[in-house]
């Protein structure tokens, strides 16, 4: 789903027409709501990570290996 929000910020910063790849970003983020109302339904209680959950984890993952951190530079 990342690439194609980055594939329509793209286009849109290009000033392109970005029709096709929005009405599939669309449909990517209609099936992830259809799949947590599933994953609800079948008794699915735990909080789901957001963003800010999700830059944490990739921060402490950083923090933890600064060799590897390094190499990425």
């Amino acid at each position: 789903m990342a690439d194609v929000e980055a594939s329509v910020r793209d286009l849109v910063n290009r000033d392109r027409d970005c029709t096709e790849e929005a009405l599939a970003q669309m449909d990517l983020r209609q099936r992830v709501n259809l799949l947590i109302g599933e994953w609800k339904a079948a008794g699915g209680g735990d909080v789901l990570p957001d963003v800010r959950d999700r830059v944490r984890l990739r921060l402490l993952k950083k923090a933890a290996d600064p060799v590897r951190t390094i190499a990425h530079r």
